[in-house]
């Protein structure tokens, strides 16, 4: 920013607004070292500038070397900020904590710092406060809007924003310095020691295990040398790793790329580099669309299931049901869905459709379509259906905690899941149920259709999602659910979630799919028929809980 103020062009006011005020000073207090040092002569200001100095607020709390030295070169520009006369320009100071005092002047580059910090409260955000900071800003050359922090967590407003920016969503251009990239953080070698750590490195590239909790295994240090880290930078790694009892306290202060520098407080269940392996996939674009019928709910919306493209629709497509005349592949696709609410706000409800078919090659499933949206519960239900026989009459899953269970966040009226399941079930055969335990089929009660997720599920399905991951047993096609995967822990009291703001409707359809798909339901077999007389709507009961 002093660059373009002081060399490329006059009249470009800056201003800097970080977390707190103090680190707001410290940034400015660099500003003025950086003034100190500059040649005087391309400093002094012209006769025309002179009036400029005299300014009536506070003198400036800089060192008395600087005010007996620039005493004409620098002016006060209210609290804590300055102007460089003949230059034109000024530099205004903010905080977070104070918005503010961000409003009003006529800015060309602000540099909001600790971004990961500022702080979310009832009455502004950090949305809002860079808002405030940044709308007068045009986008046109000699401007500058930089974010910039040491990486606190995942889902916070810095994490999205970078995320954005690395996707080419945003404006932003994404920049990460790796501690290997900052020459301090190097460490020379005793005569003799230099080869012989050459040597380690190269043997222990293919180890997997740490020797204790204080070293990194040896893979990862081969990665840093593949990274481009030189080998006096790994030998400090090796030596400052030992300080820390826990890889992500070093990541955290010290991170090697991006991701590693993403570390947040609670246990990350997904390995995120398997997490990225699944990334290559995400390059397909899909078709968007819905999936209609020749009516728009009940029954007759199952008749004529049909694609109608629509850039504006929430079905994404990435391969349509394959059927071939005169051959079926039985147990082929499956479609899951987990409930979400009405509202804008609430969480989303997400239909998803795998491809079992991979699974004949050794592969994994696949996930061919998708549906995420906000809607009445029934809609939905009609929704998934009709996806669902478009899909060849594919196996329903209904993820039916949010039917059963009065939710607050949700607007449930009761148990509704008797009702709009056994609806579905009366014109639509292939739908999940859950195997009733002696006690309920004792007493008579009804079948429970839908997959309910409970404190026995949950573990159970997520475990088997961990394995999934880490063994690349399945093909992704959305890069939104791979970005739920990195935002999903394991919390203090044992139970696992999405980290506060962010959601995990799509992880839980693929947990959910996953573990039917790959455990429950029969493997697919491709079969050869003389006629239509092929048997559809078989019911699904492969169901363990």
């Amino acid at each position: 920013m002093s660059w373009l103020q002081m060399v490329k062009q006059e009249g470009l006011n800056s201003l800097i607004v970080a977390h707190q005020h103090s680190a707001t000073s410290e940034i400015r207090d660099m500003f003025l070292r950086m003034i100190d040092s500059y040649p005087k002569e391309l400093l002094e200001p012209s006769t025309n500038d002179t009036q400029l100095t005299t300014h009536n607020s506070k003198p400036s709390t800089h060192s008395s070397k600087h005010k007996a030295t620039n005493s004409k070169l620098t002016a006060p520009a209210g609290p804590g900020g300055l102007k460089v006369p003949s230059r034109n320009f000024k530099v205004k100071v903010g905080s977070a904590e104070r918005p503010q005092s961000c409003l009003g002047g006529d800015y060309s580059l602000v540099h909001c710092s600790e971004v990961a910090y500022w702080k979310k409260t009832r009455l502004k955000t950090p949305e809002d406060m860079l808002r405030s900071s940044c709308s007068g800003i045009l986008y046109k050359p000699m401007t500058l809007i930089l974010l910039e922090s040491t990486a606190n967590g995942t889902g916070n407003f810095f994490h999205t924003e970078y995320q954005a920016a690395k996707k080419g969503e945003s404006q932003f251009t994404p920049l990460f310095v790796a501690w290997y990239e900052i020459p301090q953080y190097s460490l020379s070698f005793n005569e003799g020691e230099r080869e012989n750590f050459a040597r380690a490195l190269l043997e222990g590239k293919d180890n997997e295990q740490p020797e204790n909790d204080r070293s990194q295994p040896g893979a990862y240090l081969w990665w840093l040398w593949t990274k481009g880290a030189s080998l006096e930078a790994i030998h400090w790694y090796v030596k400052e790793r030992a300080k820390y009892s826990d890889h992500a306290q070093m990541a955290s202060e010290y991170p090697s790329d991006d991701i590693e520098a993403f570390v947040h407080s609670g246990t990350r269940v997904f390995d995120r580099y398997r997490v990225e392996d699944l990334r290559e996939d995400c390059t397909l674009m899909p078709q968007r669309g819905e999936v209609c019928g020749d009516e728009p709910s009940g029954p007759g919306s199952l008749k004529n299931p049909r694609f109608v493209k629509d850039n504006q629709g929430s079905l994404k497509v990435w391969d349509f049901p394959q059927i071939v005349k005169g051959e079926r592949i039985t147990d082929r696709y499956l479609t899951v869905v987990d409930i979400g609410g009405r509202s804008l706000k609430a969480d989303w409800s997400v239909i998803v459709v795998f491809d079992r078919e991979p699974m004949m090659q050794s592969k994994g499933p696949e996930v061919v379509a998708q549906w995420r949206g906000h809607t009445d519960f029934d809609l939905l239900a009609w929704n998934a259906a009709r996806i669902a026989k478009f899909y060849d009459d594919s196996l329903l899953v209904i993820e039916s905690n949010t039917l059963e269970t009065r939710d607050r966040d949700r607007n449930v009226e009761g148990d509704q899941s008797h009702f709009l399941l056994n609806q579905i079930r009366a014109v639509y055969k292939n739908l999940y149920y859950r195997r009733a335990n002696p006690e309920d089929i004792r007493q008579g009660k009804p079948v429970k259709y839908g997959f309910h997720t409970n404190i026995v599920t949950k573990p159970l399905i997520i475990a088997n999602l961990v394995k999934v991951v880490r063994e690349g047993l399945y093909t992704e096609r959305d890069p939104q659910c791979l970005d739920e995967f990195l935002t999903y822990e394991q919390r203090q009291n044992g139970s696992y979630g999405a980290i506060s703001g962010k959601h995990d409707d799509l992880l839980m359809t693929r947990a959910i799919g996953l573990h039917i798909a790959l455990n429950e339901m029969p493997p697919p077999k491709r079969v050869l028929i003389s006629n239509d007389s092929y048997i559809r709507n078989r019911p699904g009961n492969y169901a363990s809980f």
